[in-house]
């Protein structure tokens, strides 16, 4: 068995990968599994690795992470995995591949190459829903949804919250996700946005003073902003894509992709380069002269 595990999904990548190695330790025992760092191994120890029979088992494991990253390596993928007897097991950990590279064609084409991306906003509610259901819990739709906008689209996030509050009570409520979490500043800059957009500078000006009394500093918040416009640009130059496309070419989550289309309606192309080159300004000033950095986001935010 020789398996590649990818994507942007690192919740479903670790769960996955967990999964092989506890299954296989199980049966074989520690003994039988190796786990190599290759992003500075030399090529010659991670074929040893593979060729070498099992010591004191019928079949051993060979966890390999981050070849892709070691150019004199991954360009002998092919030997490596040739050489790969057949008691042994590999797995590749390769959470950000090239599609384009010759590395990825080989994985793909040599190995059970298994890809795990950031799940879509239904996907994500769904999940939810029958995770809760999967611990004696309950939760609906709706609730989901609700948790989802609260505290953002990380699935590790989410599934912490998630077992916090069955803890607290398995009938989950959004009374109980108001009291039990804390709404992220992430989600929140969105909000922002959409009140700046809108045209509402006071609701906008309030969202930004919620942020630093969570004592969110100014840098982060121009940082999200910042992530923000990358992503109404991505929504720009993938118009009349879905954002389930526009998320699988740029290797983003379509989640954030999707309040970003919503976005970008409002603007037109000019307006946002002003607005790159404007938070671009802010930004450098920021780092390289004494400017009231909250003044100056918050004249950024009322201008948009």
């Amino acid at each position: 068995m020789i398996i590649t595990l990818t994507g942007s999904n690192f919740y479903l990548l670790k769960h996955r990968m967990d999964e092989l190695v506890s299954g296989f330790v199980k049966e074989h025992s520690e003994l039988a599994l190796e786990r190599i760092d290759a992003e500075e191994a030399e090529p010659q120890s991670i074929l040893d690795a593979v060729q070498s029979l099992p010591f004191l088992a019928s079949r051993k494991m060979v966890v390999v992470r981050g070849l892709g990253a070691n150019k004199a390596a991954s360009g002998q993928i092919e030997q490596i995995i040739d050489s790969a007897g057949d008691t042994t097991d590999v797995v590749f950990y390769e959470p950000a591949l090239d599609k384009r590279s010759n590395y990825y064609k080989v994985l793909k084409s040599k190995t059970q190459l298994e890809e795990f991306n950031e799940l879509d906003a239904r996907a994500l509610a769904g999940w939810l829903v029958q995770e809760a259901k999967n611990q004696d819990g309950q939760m609906s739709h709706a609730d989901a949804n609700y948790l989802i906008e609260r505290i953002g689209p990380n699935q590790e996030q989410l599934a912490n919250e998630l077992n916090k509050l069955i803890t607290y009570n398995p009938k989950i409520t959004r009374e109980n996700i108001d009291r039990m979490t804390v709404k992220t500043p992430q989600s929140r800059v969105f909000d922002l946005l959409d009140a700046a957009f809108a045209g509402n500078k006071k609701r906008a000006l309030e969202l930004y003073d919620e942020q630093r009394a969570q004592k969110v500093e100014p840098q982060a918040i121009m940082a999200m902003i910042a992530w923000q416009l990358k992503l109404l640009a991505l929504a720009k130059t993938g118009a009349g894509k879905s954002p389930a496309q526009i998320a699988k070419d740029s290797g983003m989550s379509p989640w954030p992709i999707q309040k970003a289309q919503n976005l970008s309606r409002k603007i037109d192309d000019k307006r946002l380069a002003d607005m790159v080159a404007e938070a671009l300004e802010i930004d450098e000033k920021g780092k390289t002269t004494n400017i009231n950095l909250d003044e100056a986001l918050k004249t950024y935010i009322t201008t948009l």
